[in-house]
């Protein structure tokens, strides 16, 4: 029977959010290709039907042209940051939807239409889909203090150039100041705006913009994109980066991965209870990685990956895999390392459960206990069923 709602509202929250996220992503990206392609072709086009070029200046045209590439490249970028569901990432996409639209009607080329009408539908997509994009872009001091170096280094340039343009062949706007700061500090060095050789001032300020320039890149580029590459491979390996782990404290350690682990880790997971997985099943890792939860991958029986994981600021640990004998290796190392830290764990085989409390555990749970005992309190007509029911569910 009919309810009343559309296909889209029957749909799970879930996966309304995955299509409305997609959705805009996809179209960033599409918006993105579109403004590098046709910057390309009126580029390198003579002679193209330009309906509106009778009224509008060759210098805007062929200015809407060469900025349409570089919106391009970042609305690229911005189409990243929404793929990772930060916040800026929207806002960046938001101011530059309008940009692309405004560029493409500037050419006054039919090769444009395609790129005014994406970017035209993208709006209203990226404002119904503004709620799904809320992380923060987190930066430390170095990699502000990187980027603002950087910035730096391109203002004193650009305002040094144009304050000494009478000594400079080439600078005669704050453009030519900025082009000939831009392309000295990445060291392209075209030749075409070079300092009076009679000019010593201009000359030491050429080789401090040199100087600076190249330093502020390579310094850029390490503390901008180095961690974002690092972090990256760590994911792609299954591993957390050292700055990640430095922040560990009052955290729960969970050692080895298994059938009776996954319950505990969607548990933790849905508390927003900042928790450490360690196990050396490589598939395991992976796929706990690709959900944002932190892993290191490693033996949990072993001494060295339980201090990468800061087992000394660990507020309890947890074991809870189908092998009982693995599960009493990790608990004898993690009590070695932490004789006072709480240990919990889960005895596949309710024998075992001696076992693991002689090595070191502080409790010990075994699943068929529980379930046997919860079964026979709900046939006796004890108020457990909320507990049961939740169990079931989950099952």
């Amino acid at each position: 029977m009919a309810d009343g709602r559309s296909w889209r509202d029957r749909l799970p929250d879930n996966w309304r959010r995955i299509l409305s996220t997609r959705a805009a992503v996809t179209l960033a990206l599409t918006v993105a290709l579109l403004s590098v392609a046709t910057a390309i072709v009126n580029i390198g086009t003579d002679v193209v039907y330009r309906p509106l070029a009778p009224y509008l200046p060759d210098a805007v045209q062929d200015a809407a042209g060469f900025t349409g590439a570089l919106t391009g490249f970042l609305m690229v970028g911005s189409a990243l940051a929404l793929r990772r569901g930060l916040r800026i990432g929207w806002w960046a996409t938001f101011l530059l939807l309008p940009l692309t639209a405004a560029q493409g009607f500037l050419q006054a080329s039919q090769y444009s239409l395609p790129l005014i009408v994406v970017s035209i539908v993208a709006m209203p997509v990226l404002l119904i889909s503004r709620k799904r994009f809320t992380k923060p872009l987190s930066l430390n001091t170095t990699q502000i203090a990187a980027g603002t170096a950087l910035l730096g280094v391109q203002l004193y340039g650009t305002i040094g150039a144009y304050a000494l343009q009478d000594n400079f062949e080439g600078v005669d706007n704050i453009l030519d100041a900025f082009y000939f700061t831009l392309i000295t500090s990445s060291t392209v060095g075209y030749g075409d705006i070079t300092p009076n050789p009679e000019s010593t001032e201009a000359m030491l300020f050429t080789m401090s913009v040199l100087v600076l320039g190249v330093a502020s890149f390579g310094i850029a580029i390490g503390a901008l994109v180095g961690p974002a590459i690092q972090a990256r491979i760590s994911k792609t390996l299954g591993k957390m980066t050292d700055s990640q782990l430095e922040l560990l404290e009052d955290h729960i350690l969970v050692l080895g991965y298994g059938k009776l682990t996954e319950p505990i880790v969607d548990e933790l997971a849905s508390s927003d209870r900042e928790f450490v997985v360690v196990t050396n099943d490589r598939d395991a890792a992976s796929e706990l990685s690709d959900r944002n939860i932190a892993v290191i991958t490693a033996d949990p029986s072993d001494e060295e990956p339980l201090q990468r994981a800061k087992i000394d600021n660990a507020r309890a640990v947890l074991v809870a895999t189908n092998h009982d004998g693995q599960d009493a290796l990790s608990i004898l190392t993690a009590r070695q390392l932490m004789p006072d830290v709480r240990i919990v764990a889960a005895a596949t085989d309710r024998e075992n459960s001696t076992k693991l409390e002689h090595a070191g555990a502080d409790m010990v749970i075994s699943p068929t206990v529980l379930g046997g005992h919860l079964l026979v309190r709900s046939a006796l007509g004890s108020d457990d069923s909320e507990l049961i029911e939740r169990i079931i569910s989950e099952e």
